[in-house]
């Protein structure tokens, strides 16, 4: 068994070989590598690693992986990912056997090494006191240098510190493969068959746990002959050739939030198809302080984009209203999003498109594939298609890209700077800043609170430091004593954190005299609030936001 599942990458990114068309976009041909998704939490660390490497790779889940598919995508490569499930089960997950006749290099971790070894003829064996969860070392049994330049720039004796996470592990090798390096729960933790190209690794090297993992993947595609031609001029351009290409003489209307994601999918889609866009800023009292009028200057001042600023605070607040669920509040704040937008939409003039700034990360955590082994963690207001009612299609043309990613494709939009370094903000805004019940008084509170925290922030000249960060306003009082006098005040919760996608993240390692120099300024300058914590989860085992 390899480690136990909290999501898996469950969409499909837009496949390229035969120019075939997704969602009506037409996509150009990139050197392709294959992800079989097995439904491991960190498959999408795999496609981050290879992204850094100007490489185009797609994740698809093992059971859409069918000999017809392998046809159509014609990789360059494979990789065949971690996963929950036990091998030596009689149903456990699969590639099709056609994968090893394809001729290309094919490389299996943890789970994938071992449904590999299983199928080419090697033996899986459960537990046997051989499972590691954690920090481990793999220490070679014969030179490394032998391996083609797999592993070169790693250390050819010695040990290497990696990240192990199987309960399981191969017993016998398959024929042709040799061992090239073990572990004390894997004996063989490094294993190839040189002349096939067929290589297995017991560990995780797309996790940052792995230090020299990134040298892996690197020197795997190398060796597969990649010469890294994903780049986000290239994707600029394709991208605008498929929304004209989708689109047509249509008109579009984008869900503009202000964010980063939905700013860049805004500026993108105008610059293919100028004035058939309109943007509608949905005002849906859950934003932060002075945010609606500072989206709205910039967007109608700086890109002369049509834009309607629909002010629609009591209709959201009003159902929200005595609503403390955390699933419950994004559905309602979702199914509002499309009566305003599908309202508005007729007032445009018979809107065939909607558009919204959907990523990767959005679509990973909320789709859980039909009989997969990933779980849902959360539902995004922003991903899983529209009602037929609402008669418009989806043009979404973020949606394979990572976080960093659409700040590169801004920058290359030639967006400010200050506005492509905001922190991300949530569609749902503060309603998940907010667990329990949202009251208009909570709200203006945490406002004010967050609005204090980011000054702190910038003061201090951290803001570029951190990947997001913002107050959550917690659903108990507490006692304290300001002046002479009892209070009995809201407590908040302070939350910063470092990332490279937002899939995983670290807590921000602020100073003792910036909290508490941030918690004295938040009691003084909120009325409402009386305590102050700060959250030191990383993401995961918590999420980054608090709902």
């Amino acid at each position: 068994m390899d480690e136990s599942d909290i999501g898996g990458a469950a969409h499909d990114l837009p496949r390229a070989p035969l120019r075939r068309k997704r969602r009506g976009m037409d996509m150009p041909d990139h050197q392709r590598l294959l992800i079989v998704d097995f439904g491991s939490q960190v498959t999408q660390l795999i496609a981050r690693r290879l992204r850094e490497l100007n490489v185009y790779c797609e994740i698809h889940p093992f059971q859409n992986v069918t000999p017809q598919f392998l046809s159509d995508y014609a990789p360059k490569a494979v990789i065949l990912s971690g996963g929950p499930a036990s091998v030596p089960d009689a149903n456990s997950p699969r590639p099709p056997a056609e994968i090893f006749d394809l001729g290309v290099p094919v490389l299996g971790i943890c789970y994938g090494q071992q449904v590999m070894m299983q199928m080419l003829g090697g033996q899986v064996t459960r537990g046997e006191g051989t499972a590691e969860f954690g920090r481990a070392y793999v220490t070679p049994s014969q030179p490394l240098d032998l391996l083609q330049g797999w592993f070169d720039g790693l250390e050819a004796t010695g040990r290497e510190q990696v990240w192990m996470s199987h309960g399981d592990h191969v017993s016998r090798l398959a024929d042709g493969f040799e061992v090239y390096a073990t572990s004390p729960g894997a004996p063989f933790a490094v294993v190839a068959d040189a002349e096939r190209h067929f290589y297995g690794m017991q560990f995780h090297p797309e996790v940052h746990h792995t230090p020299k993992g990134a040298k892996l993947y690197e020197n795997f595609v190398r060796l597969a002959g990649f010469t890294g031609d994903w780049t986000m001029a290239g994707y600029r351009e394709q991208a605008i050739a498929a929304i004209r290409d989708q689109v047509g003489d249509a008109k579009v209307i984008c869900g503009l939030s202000g964010g980063v994601d939905s700013s860049v999918a805004a500026v993108l889609i105008h610059e293919a198809i100028g004035d058939q866009l309109t943007c509608v800023f949905v005002d849906h009292g859950l934003l932060r302080q002075g945010e609606a009028e500072e989206v709205v200057t910039m967007f109608r001042d700086n890109y002369n984009m049509p834009l309607i600023h629909a002010d629609e605070q009591e209709l959201f607040l009003g159902e929200l209203d005595g609503v403390s669920d955390p699933e419950t509040k994004r559905k309602i704040i979702g199914r509002l999003f499309i009566d305003v937008f599908q309202k508005h939409a007729t007032a445009v003039g018979d809107a065939k498109f909607l558009a919204q700034g959907t990523l990767y990360p959005d679509v990973i955590e909320s789709v859980s594939f039909s009989g997969g082994p990933s779980v849902t963690i959360k539902s995004h207001h922003n991903v899983g298609g529209l009602p037929e009612k609402m008669g418009l299609k989806l043009v979404e043309p973020l949606r394979e890209l990572f976080k960093d990613e659409v700040r590169a494709l801004g920058r290359e939009l030639g967006l400010p700077p200050s506005f492509i370094g905001r922190h991300p903000f949530p569609g749902p805004g503060l309603a998940i800043r907010c667990p329990g019940e949202i009251t208009r008084e909570k709200l203006a509170i945490l406002r004010k609170a967050d609005a204090v925290y980011i000054d702190q922030i910038r003061r201090h000249g951290l803001y570029d430091d951190i990947w997001q960060a913002f107050v959550a306003i917690l659903p108990v009082r507490t006692v304290g004593v300001m002046g002479d006098g009892r209070t009995y005040d809201f407590a908040c919760a302070l939350r910063a954190v470092t990332s490279v996608d937002g899939m995983t993240a670290d807590y921000f390692p602020f100073t003792h005299d910036f909290l508490g120099e941030t918690a004295t300024r938040i009691i003084n300058e909120v009325p409402g609030i009386n305590r102050v914590t700060y959250d030191i989860t990383s993401k995961p085992p918590g999420t980054i936001e608090w709902e």
